[in-house]
């Protein structure tokens, strides 16, 4: 996971991992630290979309490239509970 300042700008789990609980771990020590996070989710990756939604993050925008223009529109999320 990568953190800079509140956003959340990465974070990978092994697929033989997933579902085991370290995003979670992960997203809810980001939210200790930083409890108005945000990050952004590549909208075409509706598993990363609905775990930060299931965790409590809101949209609240949209941008249809992903950073240096790439084609990968991005959700925008904050942490909204």
């Amino acid at each position: 996971m990568l953190l800079h300042g509140g956003h959340r700008g990465a974070l990978f789990v092994d697929p033989d991992h997933r579902g085991c609980g370290g995003g979670r771990t992960l997203v809810e020590e980001a939210l200790r630290r930083y409890p108005l996070l945000s990050t952004d989710v590549n909208e075409q990756n509706p598993q990363a979309v609905g775990f930060y939604a299931h965790l409590g993050f809101a949209r609240i925008g949209r941008s249809p490239l992903a950073s240096g223009g790439r084609p990968y529109p991005l959700i925008h999320l904050r942490y909204a509970k």
